[in-house]
């Protein structure tokens, strides 16, 4: 089988943009991930056993702050290597990607 350099951690997902910040995180990333997909599925078994609602709804709460803290560390390595880079080199983009950052971040507070 083919490896592609999304398979390889070399290339990102996106044509036309740099590796991404989180590179060197990668692997911490996918585990926490996997954790708050457990949360999630935890969550379905709970419904699937008829738990009690607010028992659900705490679970629920817990799964939520932590995705949205998953959220904060991706844009926080986001602004550090990706932003910073950009405005550090003078790049002609480096506008943009704080467009992107204000974008993200109003997001995730509307969210």
């Amino acid at each position: 089988m083919a490896t592609t350099p999304a398979d390889s951690g070399a290339g990102s997902a996106t044509p036309g943009h740099k590796p991404p910040g989180y590179l060197h995180q990668k692997d911490a990333h996918l585990k926490r991930l996997r954790r708050i997909e457990g949360q999630v599925r935890g969550l379905q078994r709970l419904v699937e056993s008829d738990t009690y609602c607010i028992d659900v709804l705490t679970q629920v709460s817990a799964a939520t702050r932590a995705l949205e803290s998953f959220a904060l560390g991706l844009l926080d390595e986001h602004l550090a290597h990706c932003v910073s880079e950009a405005v550090a080199n003078g790049d002609q983009d480096a506008q943009e990607k704080v467009k992107e950052a204000s974008a993200a971040i109003a997001r995730l507070v509307r969210s």
